[in-house]
Order: C-alpha cells, then sequence, then structure tokens
C-alpha cells in the first residue's frame, strides 16, 4: 500500500505540525468527498481527535460578501493567534460536478498561512447550500487542530437554513438595498441565526436594516435567559467592524459552553449525522434492487390489484 493511501499515517500526520500538514488534510477530505472505501476506517480514526473546534457557518444570500467577510474573520482570528479552518461550498459545474470558485481566488491572502487550512468543495447539487460530505470534511479539520473552523455556504436564498444543523454557531450576512430584511423573515433565517452582520455598511441603508432586522427579532418569541443576537455593521473589504464581529462570535461560544446549548447541539447534530448515513446505506442497497426482477413482479402485483404499494414496499425493506 502506497504511504499517501494509508489511513493511519494520513490521520498521524493531519495532526502533527510536519510539512505535510496540509497535503494530509486535503488527501483526507478528498476521501471523505468521493465517498471512498476507507471512509470508514477514516471516520473511526479521526473520532477520538475531535469535539474541540468552534464551528462557525456563515450564510446569506447571494451578493451580500460572504467570501470578503470569511476572509475578514480568518485575518481576526489569525491576530488573535488562533488556528483556522475554511469550507467554502462552491456551486457545482454542471459539466464537471466540480466546484466553479477555487479556494485559491477566495483566500488568495490566506493561502501560504501554515496556521490556516482552506478547502473548497462542490455542493454537487445538494440543496441546503452545503455539500453532503461537509459533516466528516469538517471532522478532518477538527481533527487536525482548527481552533476555530469557517464553513461558507453556496448563498441560495430561502434554502440556507441547513447549516444550523452543521454549525455551532450561524453568521447571518445581510446587505442594504437588497430587501434581505425581508428574505430573512421569510426564509426562516431569524430563528437560525446567532450573530447578525449587515455587510456593506458604508452604502445607504445600512443603518435602516440594522432597524427593521432588530424589530423583527424583538417579535420572535424567545425563553427567558435565550442568547440575544447580536447586529454588527461591517465593511468586510476594509475590516471595519471585523473586530466586533469576531467579539459576538466569541460571546455566542461562551453562552452555547455556560448554558449546555452547545452540547445539546453537537447531540443534534451527531443524531443527523447518524440517521444521514443509515439513510444512504437504504438507498445504496435499494439502488441494487432496480433492475430486479423481483420488484417488478411486485409492481405487476399492485398493477394487477393483488397487493398494495405500501404492502409492496414491506417486502422490499424485507429484502435489503
Amino acid at each position: 500500500m502506497r504511504r499517501d493511501d494509508d489511513v493511519s499515517t494520513l490521520v498521524e500526520t493531519a495532526r502533527g505540525d510536519g510539512p505535510g500538514k496540509a497535503r494530509a488534510v486535503a488527501r483526507l477530505i478528498s476521501l471523505v468527498e468521493v465517498d471512498s472505501p476507507k471512509l470508514r476506517e477514516v471516520a473511526q480514526q479521526l473520532v477520538p481527535h475531535t469535539g474541540s473546534a468552534h464551528v462557525v457557518g456563515l450564510t446569506g444570500s447571494p451578493g451580500v460578501g460572504k467570501s470578503t467577510s470569511t476572509s475578514a474573520l480568518v485575518a481576526a482570528l489569525r491576530r488573535s493567534g488562533r488556528t483556522v479552518g475554511v469550507l467554502a461550498v462552491d456551486p457545482s459545474s454542471p459539466f464537471s460536478g466540480g466546484a466553479l470558485l477555487g479556494d485559491r481566488i477566495r483566500m488568495s491572502d490566506h493561502a501560504t498561512d501554515p496556521g490556516v487550512m482552506i478547502r473548497s468543495m462542490a455542493s454537487r447539487g445538494h440543496l441546503g447550500g452545503l455539500a453532503a460530505a461537509a459533516p466528516q470534511a469538517l471532522r478532518v479539520l477538527d481533527a487536525a487542530g482548527c481552533d476555530v473552523v469557517l464553513v461558507e455556504t453556496v448563498g441560495v436564498g430561502q434554502s440556507e437554513v441547513e447549516i444550523a444543523g452543521l454549525a455551532d454557531t450561524s453568521l447571518v450576512l445581510l446587505a442594504p438595498g437588497m430587501g434581505d430584511g425581508i428574505q430573512a423573515a421569510k426564509a426562516g433565517i431569524l430563528e437560525i441565526g446567532d450573530v447578525f452582520c449587515v455587510n456593506k455598511a458604508d452604502r445607504d441603508g445600512a443603518t435602516t436594516t440594522r432597524r427593521e432586522l432588530r424589530g423583527m427579532l424583538s417579535m420572535t418569541d424567545r425563553a427567558d435567559g435565550a442568547w440575544k443576537p447580536p447586529i454588527v455593521l461591517t465593511v468586510a473589504t476594509t475590516g471595519e467592524g471585523i473586530e466586533e464581529l469576531l467579539a459576538g462570535i466569541d460571546d455566542h461560544r461562551e453562552h452555547l459552553e455556560s448554558s449546555g446549548e452547545g452540547r445539546r447541539r453537537r447531540l443534534a447534530r451527531a443524531r443527523r449525522e447518524i440517521e444521514a448515513i443509515a439513510l444512504g446505506e437504504v438507498t445504496r442497497r435499494f439502488g441494487h434492487l432496480s433492475g430486479d426482477a423481483r420488484l417488478d413482479g411486485l409492481a405487476a402485483d399492485v398493477l394487477g390489484g393483488t397487493t398494495d404499494p405500501y404492502r409492496a414496499a414491506e417486502v422490499v425493506l424485507d429484502q435489503i
């Protein structure tokens, strides 16, 4: 077996500080993306080393400046001495299935920083602004020692709420003049946002957007002692407001730890991941039956009225 393909070696290298660390992390994420036969072994060896990273999801409609804000947050985190992982989920090419935008285009200022690990992943048609392999890719970055992992979603509008199930802290970005306040209310983003950022605050209407957002948040039912999301004005291109934004993220992390909400969220995340893997396995096994004569026979029975589709489905489930 080639050394590059040995999972134990890859995990050991990814967790170290040697020159091959970035390559090992990239290789492990590649194994995750292609659903490698070694994926189970990868997961088994990564799990004991995970659970320390603070996962921050950045979401919002296209054009609000998610990539620029992500880059600015990386710079602020590095100034505070923290190591950072970035998972940038891109739209997929309709031809190759690959990501349309590359990490070097997005984060060129950080590409040579050994304290920053960046990976672009293609959504490959997966709804919700994320890639299907994102949870396992996050586990790789966590095990590699990242203090904070930033997950930047595609930006697909009203499907963006999926990030709330993956992140410890959900950061919702809006911009003035785009009707984002109303879109946030329609998409349910008001409920999933832990920190709100009105980016491009040097444009007219930024304070109006913040005021509208604050008014909508005030009408949201929250239990006594619940977290109250801050609303921060930023200009990501210049770095204005980014330190305040990071302070809001850090405050939320402290709230998660002190209130026990962080553990509850991570338990829910693990439960959803288990369910997804189980359902994926059922789907895979069912795929083998698509050309099976037994399935054709059941279809004929349903058509002939000798059985019903629910009973036929039970027979199929018994066979997988």
